[in-house]
């Protein structure tokens, strides 16, 4: 089966052909970064535009890369949710159009369970049961993954997201949109312990809270003694929010007694991230996994694989198009059917 995947929750426009002989036949991402930068953060009627803009000229692009023609395409999955309403509603009509027209099923896709499953595509996947953290521009949380469907809450950010955070604080210090490779890349010239910031509900069950880490930066960003010294601040609220997460994910996986941790959406490229996840789990003697760099971000690859396994399980979305900017993951449905790579 030949999937096509659709990406459109917010400012990356992704398609990607999965096969489910051959594994992944090509994928194609187009980002808004520089549409969105002046404003330091995404508009989403620009966000919406520009995706109706870029849809065919990226399905032909990848037609062509893949040596595939439209009729070669078995089914359609595309972002239902979560996300931008406008965004998502370009990428759902689109592909449940183009799958009438070719006569082929369609399926929206959970945003959030595409990232959980990137990792399954790499060359060493990881297998049920897991923990996952899940970790992105608006959502932070741990999961526990019995199979597909089979998601249990474990903990989640109460206020702002990680990826949030890093955004509002490269905006405090005058670093360009996305801030989270802009905070990384300062941090590297920073000193992470010159300012001991906090670690909000650390001692607190799994549940997140970076909107005081936030206040904090602001706070200290406003001393004398914070004068010329941005490289600091950011390494220090890098390592404040890395800790944070490091720890919580330990302490998952100890209350579940699972021995693999994996990490998915655009804060798991974070290079402070994965040396640390890595140094703490190996203590416990726990594996981590991650996705290929270029599944990282929100890309189509993870929306078409996901797709298969509800596809493969005989699910499928009829002709009304149905978005939902708000999903939880433990509403999805368990189709009860082992994973395949």
């Amino acid at each position: 089966m030949i999937v096509l995947g659709l990406e459109t929750s917010c400012d990356e426009t992704g398609l990607a052909l999965y096969d489910s002989e051959f594994g992944l036949r090509g994928q194609v991402l187009y980002s808004q970064i520089k549409l969105h930068a002046e404003y330091g953060g995404v508009v989403p009627e620009l966000a919406s535009r520009d995706h109706v803009r870029k849809m065919i000229p990226l399905l032909n692009e990848l037609l062509v890369q893949s040596n595939l023609k439209k009729s070669d395409i078995d089914a359609i999955a595309y972002t239902r949710g979560p996300g931008l309403m406008g965004a998502l509603m370009t990428g759902a009509l689109f592909g449940r159009s183009l799958a009438f027209a070719l006569n082929k099923p369609a399926i929206g896709v959970h945003h959030m369970e595409g990232h959980m499953l990137a990792p399954l595509l790499s060359e060493t996947p990881p297998s049920f049961p897991f923990v996952a953290l899940l970790v992105s521009g608006g959502h932070t949380q741990l999961m526990a993954a019995y199979g597909i469907g089979q998601y249990e809450m474990l903990g989640e950010s109460i206020d702002d997201a990680a990826g949030e955070a890093f955004d509002k604080v490269a905006k405090m210090i005058h670093l360009p949109y996305p801030g989270g490779p802009n905070i990384s890349k300062l941090a590297e010239q920073g000193d992470p312990t010159a300012f001991a910031f906090p670690r909000p509900m650390l001692h607190q069950g799994l549940d997140f809270s970076f909107s005081g880490l936030k206040t904090a930066v602001s706070v200290q960003l406003k001393k004398p003694e914070s004068e010329g010294r941005d490289a600091d601040i950011a390494a220090s609220f890098q390592e404040a929010l890395v800790d944070t997460l490091v720890k919580k994910s330990v302490k998952a996986l100890k209350q579940t007694g699972l021995k693999s941790l994996v990490i998915a959406g655009g804060v798991s490229a974070n290079s402070r991230l994965r040396e640390r996840l890595q140094a703490e789990l190996s203590k416990i003697r726990a594996a981590v996994y991650y996705a290929e760099p270029a599944l990282c971000t929100d890309n189509g690859a993870m929306i078409a694989f996901a797709g298969y396994q509800r596809l493969k399980a005989g699910e499928q979305d009829g002709l009304s198009v149905t978005t939902t900017p708000r999903w939880p993951m433990t509403e999805l449905s368990n189709p009860s059917l082992q994973v395949e790579s």
